[in-house]
């Protein structure tokens, strides 16, 4: 590699929200299985707390967590492991990531495409999903559980803005972030040594949660693309107040079938990468 060439890496990594974007609210799933209202539950019980100055992902699992314990702790670690075992993704995403694989593949045998997951979600629950095999790492909201078994405080918190913290640390090849100080995660890593530039990253994700992720994208010249259930890619927008530097590649329906526009849009980032890597391949002689 000469001076005038970029850093070179032959890996892209495909990072997911997992909440609406692989598979249905796992909240709301949550409160489904043990038999609650979850619209009811989140104007009686969660936003009332909002409304007194909570953190949204605090007040939510504040208002789980006591649920739980008013249903006896019923929420417990073997009940978070089946829920995400029997909790179906969206139609496709079990096929989607061969697909991307092979679409990198036809483009550069070399391509390694890695999938991971940063959720401001509960991670224990993707942990436990039929598709938890396909992701390098996971990251996301984690629960002590307390002397009887059931949820009783968060240990570790996700936040929207943290999220990109994770987007760094895969960046970097660090699979376990410690508190110590010495791994601090942003960090200065010479570029020659990342394990995929964020220009290689291709960031996933529906709502308010991946606004962050989605400015790192555009400062980083990464890729977003940005999904939506009802409506219309502007009405999305404009409900996520989405300006111009938070702006994606594409807005594209949540479906994950053959031909779907997401699909495409997932194609077609992918090979894009793919072939600006074999380009680098011939600057450094491979």
């Amino acid at each position: 590699m000469t001076l005038a060439t970029k850093p070179f890496s032959n890996r892209i990594a495909v990072v997911f929200d997992f909440d609406d974007t692989l598979v249905p609210d796992t909240v709301d799933s949550l409160l489904s299985s043990l038999d609650i209202d979850a619209l009811k539950f989140r104007q009686e019980r969660i936003q009332p707390l909002i409304d007194k100055g909570w953190d949204k992902i605090l007040a939510r699992f504040y208002a789980l967590i006591e649920e739980s314990k008013r249903q006896n702790n019923k929420i417990t670690q073997e009940y978070i492991a089946r829920f995400g075992q029997e909790l179906a993704p969206f139609d496709g995403v079990t096929k989607m990531f061969e697909c991307l694989q092979q679409s990198a593949s036809e483009i550069n045998p070399k391509v390694e495409v890695e999938f991971y997951l940063i959720t401001c979600g509960m991670v224990e629950i993707a942990r436990h999903n039929c598709i938890a095999p396909n992701f390098k790492a996971m990251w996301g909201c984690e629960f002590h559980y307390g002397q009887h078994g059931g949820i009783e405080f968060l240990k570790k918190l996700v936040t929207h803005t943290e999220k990109t913290r994770y987007l760094f640390q895969l960046a970097k090849g660090i699979e376990h972030q410690k508190d110590d100080g010495l791994t601090f995660v942003y960090r200065d890593v010479p570029a020659e040594e990342l394990h995929v530039p964020l220009t290689q990253v291709i960031y996933v994700g529906d709502g308010a949660s991946d606004i962050p992720c989605f400015s790192l994208m555009n400062q980083e010249q990464g890729t977003a693309i940005g999904l939506y259930k009802n409506g219309k890619p502007q009405e999305w927008g404009r409900e996520l107040k989405i300006t111009q530097s938070q702006r994606v590649a594409n807005v594209a329906p949540v479906d994950y079938s053959e031909n779907s526009e997401l699909m495409r849009s997932l194609t077609l980032a992918v090979e894009s990468i793919s072939k600006q890597i074999s380009l680098q391949q011939l600057s450094v002689g491979e």
